[in-house]
């Protein structure tokens, strides 16, 4: 049990009391004080490893259950008691070019915290060290883990997105240079990108509806005080999630315009063959006709009738040649 729990600690007026040797006495000690909580943190425990805290803690069996699944869509659930709130933290490898998710799942109590972490993505050390730092943010109590957490990961979302935009910047500067990639690779490029942004709004689209309920009335075990600062992640939310529909909006546009180019260049390369197959078929023709065997035809016995065939071709070719080229087929 001792390798999943990150962190285990009493928290009182704000400041970090005492590490609690076991669960039963942190949630005793948080409770007996009611200026006090218990933030415990996992990472990827185990059906028999959570079942202890659980138990302990009096976790509702289908949180439990989708904790311990970690593939959940964000979501907020409320319980007799306790809350249940699921992030997607994302993180963007540029070398890969892609964007991971992980899960992060906090439980919120009577005097109590329990942070289950899915993936390598981990935003949870940071926004303990910057609460500590900052003892009247913690003095709200666990509501205040659960704003700090969810401000962490939508703050991150913006940095994402950012990012994304640089490289899409570099995409669409390579689409539209001339003679650039290939158009298999361009084209696989492109759609990557877009499984890029979906999984992306995988992770910040369907927290808007919790985060407005955060930030609303009616919902147990939140802090009143605290409803402003979840406003405050809503709206970053809001402006995460414009800029991901921007993405996608521009990916699409880009990849419209591509393929535009790819049907003029296809067009201009038909032109280009129709115009020497044209120029190949004339003097074809007239070899042809003088290639049949009749007796009876014009200029066969002139002196001057082969040379005079042959004259007829290169003019036939020439004289297409400089029509094509007017026209900008050539």
């Amino acid at each position: 049990m001792v390798g999943v729990i990150v962190d285990c600690a009493i928290y009182r007026d704000g400041r970090r009391a005492e590490d609690p040797s076991g669960l039963a006495e942190a949630l005793r000690a948080a409770r007996a004080d009611r200026d006090a909580f218990v933030w415990i943190g996992l990472h990827e425990p185990t059906e028999e490893e959570f079942g202890q805290v659980s138990r302990e803690f009096g976790l509702h069996p289908l949180a439990v259950e989708d904790a311990l699944s970690a593939h959940q869509r964000p979501k907020l659930e409320v319980y007799e008691d306790s809350l249940f709130l699921v992030l997607k933290p994302v993180d963007y490898d540029e070398a890969a070019d892609t964007v991971g998710t992980g899960e992060l799942m906090l439980f919120l109590g009577d005097s109590f915290v329990v942070s289950v972490r899915h993936g390598t993505t981990n935003p949870l050390g940071s926004v303990r060290e910057r609460l500590e730092r900052n003892p009247q943010v913690l003095q709200h109590g666990p509501t205040a883990v659960m704003y700090a957490v969810s401000d962490s990961v939508v703050d991150h979302y913006m940095e994402v997105a950012a990012e994304l935009h640089i490289d899409l910047e570099e995409l669409e500067a390579e689409v539209f240079t001339p003679g650039g990639t290939a158009y298999g690779a361009v084209a696989g490029r492109i759609y990557g990108f877009k499984r890029q942004v979906l999984e992306f709004r995988r992770a910040t689209g369907p927290l808007t509806e919790p985060m407005e309920r955060l930030a609303g009335t009616g919902v147990p075990f939140v802090h009143d005080a605290s409803r402003p600062f979840f406003r405050d992640v809503s709206d970053h939310l809001t402006r995460a999630n414009e800029q991901v529909e921007a993405l996608d909006r521009l990916l699409s546009d880009i990849l419209s315009a591509y393929l535009a180019q790819v049907g003029v260049r296809q067009n201009d390369d038909m032109r280009k063959i129709s115009a020497w197959a044209a120029m190949a078929a004339v003097p074809t023709m007239i070899a042809g006709v003088y290639g049949m065997n009749f007796a009876h035809m014009p200029e066969l016995d002139h002196p001057l009738g082969y040379p005079g065939v042959v004259v007829l071709m290169v003019a036939a070719s020439a004289g297409l040649y400089r029509l094509f080229k007017r026209r900008g087929w050539l």
